[in-house]
């Protein structure tokens, strides 16, 4: 970099006879003659405003080989420059030129260059006016983003100002609310000095008012508006201060609003955002995942792979930087990071002093964690609310406490009962002890042998007879007297007596003296599952057995679905018609004044009355001529698909053709609805990359035969020429005479061998890949994977490598027709 005084000589030997530079209204800069690499290419560009005959132009130069030559020379309507910097607008690590350009008038315009394949050219569209101007990397709610945002400063009267603040997105300067609550603090603390200087001036109060609310402090705000009103000055206008007095007044009705976590489905994926009992959005789609909010007002959500926490506003209390956040318990949550398990208040505040192996969520203000040693063994203990070890990792294994009591395992034969301070109140001499529960615990004199249950003194009350046994809840306990496949479960009470004879395939405690009894859909294969009956405690049944799968009773009700329907249930068993009764299989809850639904793995609310409130779109738009749109195939009642059909497409028969495969390759095909499948079958679908002419869908299932371990997943990546409807493979991709088969071979072998993300790979497993490898694209990368169990464990998932086309340029056909559908004629440098 030169010194300005050679680059402002530099510049004026270029300059016309009699033209001037011009100077700005900043002190520190005495021309307008800056300095930076403009267009990217590592060498450095000047940059100056100057006058002459009347016009303003802006100049810049450009060193080519041995000499500087001018590279744009613009002429601009402007008497004046107010501001001439350089700045990092439109990305991280880019040299922008906001100039200032002021015309006949006090104001002045904005204007950002930015060196194009045409050269240097003004980016902003709109007329954008200012009298001062802060250009920053503004803290947003995600933290800096490398890239500057402008801040817009419009006077009114005396020392007020209307303040806008833009940053550079797709294509054009739009406005930007994700850094307003920290700018805007800085804004209202210029207001308040004002309105100690002036507290009669109603303008600085509402200025005051407008900054504290763009600043997220709407109860600060409403106090302020209050006090410009009350003024009866009424500048701006009494319009101005009673719209936003409304504006104002509407976050405190969206703060007792209850709000539901819902998504939308588009061309980057399924976002999540909230919205309102009528099914609007009043926290915009933005994050990965959102759950519910809790008590405290805090939801948890998920950006960029991490999750954080946000007020009924939207606001960050958290920023997402943790790996997973449980939901808050006793005013605490455990949150995971890279080092491990924390806990923290609802300020954020992390209240552990060192990251644990394992934390569990609070229960009577203890909360079981763990340690591992250096030889690989793992201890329990206790933390209590303020984070601190109130019991150290003695034991070998713990439960959580009851009652204030918990059960722990000293040794490989003996167990405590401990009380919140880690004093034993009994031992015990067993191979096993349950938890404790309505005063009994379950227990084994030795491994293998039967399960019976104790008081807490150690007395045995039920003697040792069966095969599995249950906590006891609400006086009773389910039992299993099975010793083979075939399951024998009975419902007993605190005296062994069984209230349900020990003959069912399933049994599951509701609660609200409520019980589902199931029997086997197949009784020569009862892993297939169940059908269950209601009956309560007492083992009087109240409805026959119809229902495929019951949640636990909540103020009477139970969420229970058929092999056609989900719906709620009374505690008599029956449907209830009181609420919505909606088709597929799944479960139904009450969260605020809704009905929320998850049935056939798609969220939707209703009213209490059964009206649907929202559900996800099944429309998912590409660009003004494509769209991809969902439908549901459920032919039976294990078998679900969601499968993806084209539309937009000028041939019709073209787009035929393209859906027909698509349906097949979904798992679209003839399946009898009331044979029993030997397994369950789910299929669904998301967009992966779309660009000029080419759309890449994925296709993902999961078959799980019952009684397995774990079902098999399965994916396929059709890459579509919404053009001609050709599915390309992989071999398009490159030159016919290329051994693309070896190049990519070796490359993911050199990955294999230097990158310590694949030391999970089968030693000596990987061969190569095939010819007709699986694969898919996207803009800049091909992406080679491989099946579960083909190269590594089924734990690994599908092993996948990221090729940069950067890498394999001379290999691939850039004229081909599959290149060229996604990719316009130059390729990548």
């Amino acid at each position: 970099m030169r010194n300005e005084t050679s680059a402002v000589q530099l510049v004026q030997s270029f300059l016309p006879s009699l033209a001037e530079l011009m100077v700005t209204e900043n002190p520190a800069q005495s021309v307008c003659v800056l300095e930076a690499d403009f267009d990217g290419d590592g060498l450095t560009e000047i940059a100056a405003v100057y006058r002459w005959l009347g016009e303003s132009y802006l100049l810049m130069l450009k060193y080519d080989v041995h000499s500087w030559r001018i590279a744009a020379n613009i002429k601009r309507k402007a008497d004046d420059v107010t501001h001439f910097q350089i700045a990092s607008i439109t990305g991280r690590n880019r040299n922008n030129l906001v100039v200032g350009w002021q015309g006949d008038t006090v104001r002045s315009t904005l204007a950002v260059y930015e060196w194009t394949r045409d050269g240097l050219k003004n980016i902003v569209k709109d007329e954008l006016y200012f009298h001062k101007m802060h250009v920053e990397d503004m803290i947003s709610r995600t933290g800096r983003d490398g890239k500057q945002e402008i801040a817009l400063w419009v006077h009114d009267t005396a020392d007020a100002y209307d303040v806008c603040i833009y940053k550079w997105s797709r294509g054009k300067m739009v406005p930007a609310f994700d850094v307003y609550p920290a700018y805007f603090q800085k804004v209202a603390l210029h207001y308040q000095q004002k309105v100690q200087e002036l507290p009669y001036a109603s303008f600085y109060w509402y200025y005051l008012a407008d900054a504290q609310f763009k600043a997220g402090k709407p109860d600060k705000a409403f106090k302020s508006i209050q006090r410009a009103i009350r003024l009866h000055h009424f500048h701006p206008s009494k319009e101005k201060l009673l719209s936003l007095k409304r504006r104002i007044e509407s976050v405190f009705v969206m703060r007792d609003t209850f709000l539901y976590p819902a998504s939308t489905k588009s061309k980057d994926g399924i976002k999540w955002g909230y919205i309102n009992q009528q099914g609007q959005f009043m926290i915009s789609p933005q994050y990965d995942d959102a759950q519910d909010f809790q008590e405290n007002g805090l939801a948890i959500v998920q950006l960029g792979g991490l999750y954080g926490l946000i007020n009924r506003f939207g606001q960050y209390e958290i920023k997402p930087k943790y790996e997973t956040i449980l939901p808050f318990n006793e005013k605490r949550a455990i949150v995971i990071d890279e080092s491990g398990f924390h806990v923290i208040n609802e300020n954020g505040r992390k209240l552990t002093q060192e990251a644990y192996s394992f934390i569990a969520s609070y229960k009577e203000g203890r909360a079981l964690f763990s340690e591992t040693g250096t030889q690989g063994k793992t201890s329990y203990g206790f933390l209590d609310l303020a984070g601190k070890e109130v019991i150290p990792p003695h034991y070998e294994e713990a439960n959580d406490f009851h009652d204030g009591k918990a059960v722990v395992k000293l040794d490989e034969s003996s167990y405590a009962l401990i009380d919140k301070d880690g004093n034993k109140l009994q031992t015990y001499a067993y191979a096993f002890v349950g938890n404790l529960s309505d005063g009994l615990m379950a227990f084994q004199r030795k491994l293998n042998e039967k399960y019976g249950y104790m008081d807490e003194k150690g007395d045995v009350v039920i003697s040792p007879q069966y095969g599995g046994a249950q906590p006891f809840r609400e006086g009773r306990a389910v039992v299993n007297l099975s010793e083979d496949y075939e399951n024998r479960y009975g419902l007993i009470d605190l005296q062994g007596t069984f209230v349900v004879p020990p003959k069912y395939n399933d049994i599951n405690l509701l609660g609200e003296n409520r019980a589902a009894i199931g029997k086997p859909l197949d009784e020569s294969r009862p892993f297939f599952g169940s059908v269950y009956a209601i009956a309560n405690t007492d083992g009087v049944f109240l409805a026959d057995f119809t229902y495929r799968g019951v949640s636990s009773y909540e103020k009477g009700y139970a969420s229970a679905y058929d092999d056609e329907h989900t719906f709620f249930i009374d505690k008599s068993g029956k449907i209830s018609q009181r609420f919505p009764i909606v088709p597929g299989s799944g479960s139904l809850s009450f969260i605020g004044d809704a009905i929320k639904a998850l049935v056939d793995q798609r969220l939707s609310y209703y009213d209490m009355s059964g009206k649907l409130i929202y559900k996800q779109n099944t429309m998912i738009p590409l660009n003004e001529q494509y769209e991809v749109r969902e439908f549901k195939f459920k032919p039976n009642k294990d078998y679900l698909v969601y499968y993806p059909q084209v539309e937009g497409i000028l041939l019709k028969v073209v787009q035929e053709r393209v859906n027909k495969k698509l349906k097949e390759l979904s798992g679209v095909k003839k399946i009898d609805p009331n044979m029993q499948l030997d397994s369950s079958y789910t299929g669904d679908f998301s967009i992966t990359f779309f660009q000029k002419k080419l759309l890449v869908l994925e296709l993902y299932g999961y078959d799980y035969p019952f009684g397995a371990a774990h079902g098999m997943p399965s994916r396929v990546y059709p890459h579509i020429s919404l053009t001609n409807g050709r599915f390309y493979e992989l071999k398009d991709l490159f030159k016919r005479d290329s051994n693309y088969v070896k190049v990519l071979s070796g490359y993911i072998a050199n990955q294999i061998k230097t990158d310590p993300q694949y030391s999970y790979i089968f030693p000596d497993s990987y061969k190569g890949i095939k010819p007709d490898q699986p694969f898919y694209v996207t803009e800049n990368t091909l992406h080679i994977y491989f099946t579960p169990y083909e190269i590594a464990p089924y734990a690994a998932g599908f092993p996948t490598f990221d090729i940069p086309f950067t890498d394999i340029m001379d290999i691939v056909e850039v004229n081909g027709e599959f290149w060229q559908a996604f990719h316009y004629t130059n390729p990548p440098k």
